[in-house]
């Protein structure tokens, strides 16, 4: 009886411990959160007309924007405009949708609405599905992560 005594004492003395050292453990620090527009004006972008926008939010000295736009192109179609909105040249309109993070990537339908969305480098083959499903719901296998919807 003595012994199991002896345990428990041990065992609530580990558990005041570990209580007491994850107290003392700092909070992680914060992540930044970009933001991602919703909405836009198509107006914004060239061929407002096209039914589909692919809008690649870049910086000239940026080496993945590049190539995220590289991937971007072959989009391009008479359904499908693909857009470079560099920063240096259209920084009025990453101001206007508050573009904190380059590159993001936005696939905007005819009305503006933002159907799927980037923040960072996307390969060819989640950005083509992402647009393949905007433009046919259910074309691309549930399994599939597309991005980010509006």
């Amino acid at each position: 009886m003595e012994r199991v005594v002896i345990a428990l004492a041990l065992v609530a003395v580990a558990v005041v411990v570990a209580v007491v050292l994850q107290r003392r453990r700092p909070d992680a620090p914060t992540q930044p959160a970009y933001t991602v527009p919703a909405q836009i004006d198509r107006d914004d972008f060239p061929s407002p007309g096209v039914p589909w926008l692919v809008a690649v939010f870049s910086s000239a000295t940026c080496d993945s924007c590049a190539g995220v736009l590289a991937r971007a192109e072959p989009l391009q179609s008479d359904a499908v405009v693909v857009a470079d909105v560099e920063v240096g040249a259209q920084g009025d309109i990453h101001r206007r949708y508050r573009i904190d993070a380059v590159p993001t990537t936005i696939v905007a339908d005819a009305a503006g609405v933002v159907q799927a969305s980037f923040v960072g480098p996307v390969t060819a083959t989640d950005l083509w599905a992402a647009v393949a499903e905007a433009r046919e719901p259910g074309s691309t296998p549930d399994a599939c992560d597309h991005g980010q919807p509006a």
